[in-house]
């Protein structure tokens, strides 16, 4: 067995035990393998442990990888998700490429999505990213945004709301994690049980990392993305010197 299907096998025990202590069913969490900064054939190691669902940040990168991976016929079709912040002129990228994007914070980029999605795809698969810190430098719309937000893109032809994600930062202890995982999963529950047109597929809340799964599923996480956990550390390139 390869360190990656050791670690995969890990991550699903954690997230099985996780789901007995909040009384949920094992199949209600999915798992997310977070492969960004790792290469084509860590994926494929990945897929042939199992896993299907691949979560990338970084959009040129994934894009030369899912290119790679497609390639290697071995590897069964994947699912493939961008989980990093999408600038304007990178949405068509994301809108050809990718299957769900959970990224998305302001309506001006769900349009962009939506008008470059490619008429032969099926519709692309969009959580509404929600900052519940607050942080002025983060990703994300406020929770008080997120129900009109989230009316807005479901009327979007090529998009299918799917849910909500969040990245929460560390807190000082897993009470207070909990607390704002909780948050998160207010706003999700909000949205759902808001009666809005193009909601019948509401039902991702992509929520909690490597560290705080656990925490995550008690809060009602449906999809956690792990990255180390199955991968191991990341070594990104050193910054140019000034």
């Amino acid at each position: 067995m390869t360190t990656i299907a050791e670690n995969l096998q890990r991550i699903h025990s954690r997230m099985a035990r996780a789901c007995d202590e909040a009384q949920r069913p094992h199949a209600s969490v999915g798992l997310l393998a977070v492969s960004k900064t790792f290469g084509a054939d860590a994926v494929r190691e990945a897929a042939l442990a199992g896993q299907r669902a691949f979560g990338e940040n970084y959009i040129q990168e994934a894009v030369d990888k899912i290119a790679q991976v497609r390639a290697m016929a071995d590897v069964p079709p994947l699912t493939w998700h961008c989980i990093g912040p999408i600038q304007s002129n990178k949405t068509r990228l994301v809108a050809e490429h990718f299957d769900w994007v959970h990224t998305v914070d302001r309506l001006k980029i769900a349009q962009r999505l939506s008008d470059q999605r490619p008429a032969g795809l099926p519709p692309l698969q969009i959580c509404l990213q929600v900052n519940v810190d607050g942080g002025e430098t983060k990703s994300g719309c406020s929770p008080q945004d997120a129900l009109a937000l989230a009316q807005a893109i479901a009327a979007l032809p090529q998009l299918q709301l799917r849910g909500v994600m969040s990245i929460p930062d560390p807190q000082p202890t897993p009470e207070a994690m909990l607390a704002v995982h909780q948050r998160v999963a207010a706003v999700f529950a909000q949205i759902r049980s808001s009666g809005l047109p193009g909601l019948e597929t509401f039902d991702t809340l992509s929520l909690g990392m490597t560290d705080d799964l656990e925490l995550a599923v008690q809060a009602g996480s449906t999809l956690v993305r792990v990255g180390s956990g199955i991968f191991g550390r990341r070594s990104y390139p050193a910054a140019p010197v000034a």
